[in-house]
């Protein structure tokens, strides 16, 4: 098992470099891509897309001036995007988005190239289970996962899902865990303009984030558009019919990987990165896979029974080509095809499968943009700092393992103190014994001092005892308080094992800071750091 690549790209190491190139560190780098980038024109259809899900948000100044700067061409693009998860998901999507403004700002302002930043909605994807939960603390500080129920037609792009009456409910739940916090009618209100039955998963994540991102200029962009299928369409065809040297491709960047010791994000199948609808636009979707020569030149639909011949499938192509979307690895090909894109900011799981896309960037003629990695964050408070001083850790410790902590900093029984267990063994062995044969000495003179001798003897087994056991007490509780804070920090900086902005949503840093202020210590630390630090950012409110 290799090790992840993303580790290797952060930490500037060369083994990384022969797979992705790191030009996000050199500024001449970056300069030389924007131009290149915003020498490229963005088509005239995805322009008119682009304006028509722009006013469907919430009115931006900022976002309009993006738009038009778009439209005018000579401007590049930076890119991020994720999936769409209840009220935002995880807090690492707000953090992306800053990124892509930071970036934006930073290469505008080096370059002189006017960089605008935009969103993808991942709103192909129909892996609904991992969009459908968002976790918050209660007041007991506690983590609950607020979800909303499975329902509907499995396999099918969360594009097509809309929120049911059961988002009050839910909206109702978060109300009364976030009660108290000093933002919390702030996000409430903002979560109930856009969460509401009948509206789409997608615009109501829409909505809230560019709400939030309104004075940035933020702009979305949902590819489940029947004119961006049709501008996507060659690429898929190429897929189809390229299948087979697309895999070995593939297969030889991933062996290229392997032999490098690194781990493979995304494994190779025999497919064609091509997700085909089953039936309908806004149906189930399924992975195509190429049969056997059987003359017809079928596709089968991974998980199913069912094929399609590939004329069918290329006649389906052309006229219905809202009935394909793509894979993991083919949608940055989608969106740097479209886009003239400088630079997108992802995690490391998305820096993970770049390292594979070398070979389609060039099958495609498509030039890669420079991949930044979105600002980490984690969050320490002022209860949380004096969480970490009584325990001597600082935040980072939190990161290891739980077992590990407990061990290195709390061993039951502290450095130069006596074990308890020990102790009693040398009263049983040396001190009851000498004290029985002082004793035994003194009740041979005679009868009158023989009960005081042995009053004396249970005496000072009885005191050693529990002067012993007090000590042993003293020791666990000692452990127990130090415990007991660990496992609140735990909970706040790496809740079960998770870091924090993987675990927790928008709304539990949010509610506790107030929106605006969250977002104001967010760019000032990215103001501090630089936009494109690579170490873990800490957020001091």
């Amino acid at each position: 098992m290799g090790h992840a690549f993303s580790d290797s790209y952060l930490a500037g190491e060369p083994a990384a470099h022969a797979f992705f190139a790191p030009g996000f560190r050199d500024p001449v780098e970056r300069q030389r891509v924007a131009r290149l980038a915003a020498g490229r024109k963005v088509p005239a259809v995805l322009l008119d897309v682009l304006r028509e899900q722009q006013s469907a948000l919430p009115a931006s100044a900022a976002r309009e001036a993006n738009l038009n700067a778009l439209a005018k061409g000579g401007a590049a693009v930076v890119a991020t995007g994720q999936q769409v998860g209840l009220f935002l998901g995880p807090l690492y999507t707000f953090y992306k988005a800053a990124s892509a403004v930071a970036v934006a700002r930073a290469i505008e302002a080096e370059s002189g190239i006017r960089c605008v930043p935009l969103f993808w909605l991942q709103t192909e994807d129909h892996d609904f289970a991992e969009i459908r939960a968002c976790a918050v603390a209660g007041s007991d500080g506690q983590p609950v996962q607020l979800q909303l129920a499975e329902a509907g037609e499995a396999r099918v792009s969360v594009a097509h899902r809309r929120l049911g009456t059961e988002i009050d409910g839910v909206l109702d739940q978060l109300a009364f865990l976030l009660d108290g916090q000093p933002g919390a009618e702030e996000v409430l209100t903002l979560l109930r303009a856009h969460y509401r039955p009948g509206q789409s998963l997608a615009a109501a994540f829409a909505g809230v984030l560019a709400t939030l991102f309104a004075d940035e200029g933020l702009l979305f962009l949902d590819p489940r558009d029947a004119r961006i299928a049709a501008l996507a369409a060659p690429i898929y065809r190429s897929c189809l019919e390229d299948a087979d040297l697309i895999e070995r491709l593939l297969q030889d960047r991933q062996a290229a990987l392997s032999a490098a010791g690194f781990a493979t994000q995304v494994p190779v199948r025999s497919c064609a990165l091509v997700f085909f609808h089953q039936d309908r636009a806004a149906g189930p979707r399924f992975r195509l896979q190429k049969r056997a020569s059987d003359g017809a030149g079928a596709w089968a639909l991974a998980g199913t029974t069912a094929t399609v011949a590939d004329a069918e499938l290329l006649d389906l192509l052309a006229r219905e080509p809202l009935r394909f979307s793509t894979s993991a690895l083919l949608r940055p090909i989608v969106q740097d095809t479209l886009l003239p894109t400088v630079a997108y900011v992802g995690g490391p799981g998305e820096i993970n499968y770049f390292a594979e896309l070398g070979p389609l960037y060039q099958h495609f003629g498509v030039v890669p943009p420079l991949l930044v990695p979105r600002a980490r964050f984690r969050c320490v408070d002022a209860r949380t700092r004096r969480w970490l001083e009584q325990a001597g850790l600082v935040a980072a410790d939190l990161a290891q393992p739980s077992r590990d902590i407990r061990a290195r900093l709390h061993p039951a029984v502290p450095a130069g103190s006596p074990d308890p267990q020990k102790l009693r063994d040398r009263v049983a062995r040396q001190i009851l014994p000498a004290v029985e044969k002082i004793a035994s000495a003194i009740s041979a003179t005679g009868e009158p001092l023989r009960r005081p001798a042995q009053r004396t003897r249970d005496s000072v087994a009885h005191a050693l005892e529990r002067l012993i056991g007090r000590y042993a007490r003293g020791l666990v509780e000692r452990d127990e308080t130090t415990l007991r804070r660990i496992e609140k920090l735990e909970m706040v900086l790496n809740p079960g094992g998770v870091a924090q902005e993987r675990f927790y949503g928008w709304p539990w840093l949010a509610s506790r800071l107030g929106p605006a202020v969250f977002k104001r210590l967010v760019f000032e630390r990215l103001g501090q750091a630089g936009a494109f630090a690579t170490d873990i950012l800490e957020l001091l409110p």
